[in-house]
């Protein structure tokens, strides 16, 4: 598998892959209840996309005692850049002046978020925090 698709998980790997990154190493059960307090998904769907995500080097499996555990192989930050790159290059134009702009005008941001940003700005400017 090249490095590329390891970072293209589809929405029901990236799901699971959240709750890896949030909990650590997981059973099956535990994915699958955290899972289920969205939305009902079945255990053996839990368990085949898990096993789909070890083949594709997503995760990895500790078969050593008798209840497997699950943990990402791939960082969240990696996934999330790699993410964001394609977004910005297939809805932007490669534009991050209009990925922001359109991120800000859709929602919500609270003050501290923008005093986040403001920092970051000058940050990459060059000038104090």
């Amino acid at each position: 598998m090249n490095l590329k698709s390891k970072f293209k998980p589809t929405d029901a790997e990236l799901e699971i892959l959240r709750v890896l990154w949030k909990e650590g190493g997981s059973t099956v059960r535990l994915i699958n209840e955290i899972l289920n307090a969205k939305r009902e998904v079945g255990y053996t769907t839990t368990l085949k996309f898990l096993q789909i995500m070890e083949q594709k080097g997503m995760v990895k499996v500790d078969r050593s005692s008798r209840t497997h555990l699950y943990t990402a192989l791939i960082r969240e930050d990696e996934t999330q850049k790699h993410l964001l790159d394609e977004l910005l290059e297939s809805a932007f134009g490669g534009s991050a002046k209009k990925l922001v702009m359109q991120a800000l005008g859709n929602n919500k941001t609270s003050q501290k978020e923008l005093e986040d940003i403001k920092n970051l700005i000058k940050q990459l400017e060059g000038g104090k925090q």
